[in-house]
C-alpha cells in the first residue's frame, strides 16, 4: 500500500401539491461541461451551460439511461457503516503499475457530507486539446461510486456527472498518489399526479421542471429539465424549482414550486382538476357516431380550447363550461356541456343544424 497526497416550502398553482422525503434515486447521464482551469464549477444548467469538445464522449441525444438497474432505492443512500464511510472511500490507495500513478476518486453530496453509493460517472480528459480537432482526448472513463485511475504523470480534466449534477477539475499527477472528492449537491425528485385521489394514467401525463421559483418571480422561461415522466426520479442540483404538470394536450394544467435538498428525495404529488371527455356526432334516433366529424371545443367566451378530426375523439379538459363543436359536410352543431374534476363523461352532439 502507498500512503497519500491529498488535494484538494410548498403551494400550487392553481393545483394541490403534497410532498414526503424518503431515500431514493436515479440517475440520468448528463453531457460533460467544463470550467476555468483550476476553478471546480457546479455545472447547474446542463442545456444552456458553456460546453467544450471532448474525444470519445458520446453525444447528450446518444446518451442512454443508466449506468444502473433496479428501482434505485439505495442510490441517495449512504454507503455501508464503517471507518472507510466515515472517512470517506481511498483512505489507502492499491500500487500502481510501474510508471503510473494512483488517483482515487469519489463523490459526495456537498463538504462533509456522505458520499454518493453509486451511480456517478467519471471521465478523465487530457488537459490540453487535440491540435486538429481542438478536442480534449477522453483518457479513461468508469461507472461507480469511487473508482481508482492509473495515470501517466501529467495534468488531467476530471469529470464526475450525477444525474443533471456535474462538476470538473484539473488535477496535476506527481510522484505520490492522489485522492479527490467531488462535492455534488444533488437530490431527486419524483413527480406524480391524481385526480380526486385517482391516479392518472401515465400516459397521459408528462412534467416540465423549470429552474427557480414561479411564487418568487424568478423561474425561468425554459424547462431545466422536459417531459420528466411519472414515476421517474430526476436528479437535481440543490434548490428550487418550479414544476409543470399537464394532463392530456389541452388546458389540464397544474404547476407548482419544490425544493430539492442533497441526499434526499422529494415525491411530489400533482393534484388536478380535470376529467376525459369523449364526443360523438349522432343523428336523431341513432347512437352509432358520424365519422370524419371536425371537432373544436370552446370556451363561453369563444377561446379554441382543442381541435380535432374524428369520430370518437377524447379530450382530457379542466373543470368548467365549454361548447363542443362538430361540423360535418360544412354544417356545424353543437352543444353546451360541464366538465367536473374525476367525472369522465361522454358527450353525444346531435345533428341539428345551427340557426
Amino acid at each position: 500500500m502507498t500512503p497519500l497526497h491529498s488535494s484538494w416550502m410548498v403551494r400550487a398553482l392553481p393545483g394541490r401539491v403534497h410532498f414526503s422525503p424518503s431515500g431514493r434515486s436515479f440517475a440520468r447521464m448528463a453531457l460533460a461541461t467544463l470550467l476555468a482551469v483550476g476553478s471546480p464549477v457546479l455545472a447547474g444548467r446542463p442545456v444552456q451551460a458553456q460546453t467544450m469538445q471532448f474525444l470519445g464522449i458520446t453525444p447528450p441525444s446518444e446518451q442512454t439511461v443508466g449506468p444502473f438497474s433496479g428501482s434505485g432505492d439505495e442510490l441517495l443512500q449512504p454507503g455501508a457503516q464503517g471507518q472507510e464511510t466515515r472517512m470517506g472511500p481511498h483512505t489507502v490507495l492499491p500500487e500502481a503499475p510501474e510508471g503510473k500513478v494512483a488517483l482515487g476518486l469519489f463523490a459526495s453530496f456537498g463538504e462533509g457530507k456522505k458520499p454518493i453509493s453509486r451511480g456517478v460517472v467519471w471521465r478523465v480528459f487530457a488537459a490540453q486539446p487535440d491540435t486538429e480537432t481542438g478536442a480534449f482526448p477522453l483518457v479513461a472513463e468508469q461507472d461507480g461510486a469511487a473508482p481508482v485511475f492509473f495515470l501517466s504523470p501529467g495534468s488531467y480534466i476530471v469529470h464526475a456527472s450525477y444525474g443533471q449534477v456535474s462538476m470538473a477539475k484539473e488535477l496535476s499527477i506527481g510522484q505520490l498518489p492522489v485522492r479527490e472528492e467531488f462535492a455534488l449537491p444533488a437530490g431527486g425528485l419524483r413527480l406524480k399526479a391524481d385526480v380526486k385521489e385517482q391516479p392518472i394514467s401515465t400516459q397521459l401525463l408528462t412534467f416540465d421542471i423549470f429552474e427557480g421559483s414561479f411564487l418568487q418571480g424568478r423561474a425561468s422561461s425554459q424547462p431545466y429539465y422536459k417531459g420528466a415522466a411519472p414515476g421517474e426520479v430526476v436528479l437535481l442540483p440543490e434548490g428550487t424549482y418550479h414544476v409543470v404538470s399537464t394532463y392530456g394536450d389541452a388546458n389540464a394544467v397544474v404547476s407548482a414550486d419544490v425544493n430539492v435538498v442533497p441526499g434526499k428525495l422529494t415525491d411530489a404529488t400533482m393534484h388536478h382538476r380535470a376529467a376525459e371527455v369523449s364526443m360523438t356526432l349522432v343523428r336523431d334516433g341513432s347512437s352509432k357516431a358520424v365519422q370524419n366529424t371536425q371537432w373544436t371545443i370552446i370556451t363561453p367566451g369563444g377561446d379554441t380550447i382543442k381541435e380535432s378530426i374524428s369520430a370518437e375523439p377524447t379530450f382530457v379538459l379542466s373543470e368548467g363550461i365549454y361548447t363542443a363543436i362538430g361540423r360535418y359536410n360544412g354544417t356545424n352543431y353543437s352543444r353546451e356541456f360541464k366538465v367536473e374534476a374525476g367525472n369522465n363523461q361522454r358527450i353525444a352532439v346531435k345533428m341539428k343544424a345551427e340557426k
